[in-house]
Order: structure tokens, then C-alpha cells, then sequence
């Protein structure tokens, strides 16, 4: 994974304009304040479907990556399965890097 990426993730994180943890992910969707959805590639098939469906129908960008450790890491805990990221521009620039 591209450094400048990670980097840009923890800089959103201390910027206060990501939420993690499902039940949070899932309230930003919903609310429409979700611009970007990150999940970690090995959460369960269950996760990913609930998660897949409120994106899909929500028009929330989704992107599959990483491990939990990996992007978990980017923002200074432990493990995280779920990113919401919460700002239009953090969203953009993300998923510039992403391709």
C-alpha cells in the first residue's frame, strides 16, 4: 500500500474526520455523512455484505484493502475492520491515491 496513503488516513484520523467500529460506520451511512468506506479485506462475509448493501444503497463509495492490523496501524490502534471517512476532501484525495 502506497505510504502517502496511510499517512493521509492518520492525518483524517487526528483531523477528527473518520469514524471506525461498524455500528458507527453504519449511523455515517446512514446519515449521509459517509464519503468514503474502507474494509479491511479479511473481515467475515457477513460484515462485508451488511456493510456492502448500506453503501450500495446509500451511494457510498466502498473500498476493500488491507488487512485489520494494516489499517488499524494507518491510524495508531491496535486493529480496525471499518473506516468511514467523514470528509469530502480527505474522501477525494484517498481515493485519488487508491486509483
Amino acid at each position: 500500500m502506497d505510504e502517502k496513503f496511510l499517512q493521509l488516513l492518520g492525518l483524517a484520523y487526528r483531523a477528527k474526520k473518520i469514524t471506525t467500529g461498524e455500528e458507527l460506520v453504519l449511523k455515517a451511512i446512514r446519515s449521509g455523512k459517509a464519503s468514503l468506506v474502507l474494509l479491511a479485506g479479511d473481515v467475515s462475509s457477513g460484515t462485508e455484505k451488511k456493510i456492502r448493501n448500506k453503501c450500495e444503497y446509500y451511494e457510498v463509495d466502498l473500498r476493500k484493502l488491507l488487512t485489520r492490523e494494516e489499517l488499524g496501524g494507518a491510524i495508531g490502534k491496535e486493529s480496525r475492520a471499518i473506516i468511514a471517512i467523514l470528509d469530502k476532501g480527505f474522501a477525494k484525495k484517498l481515493k485519488e491515491l487508491l486509483g
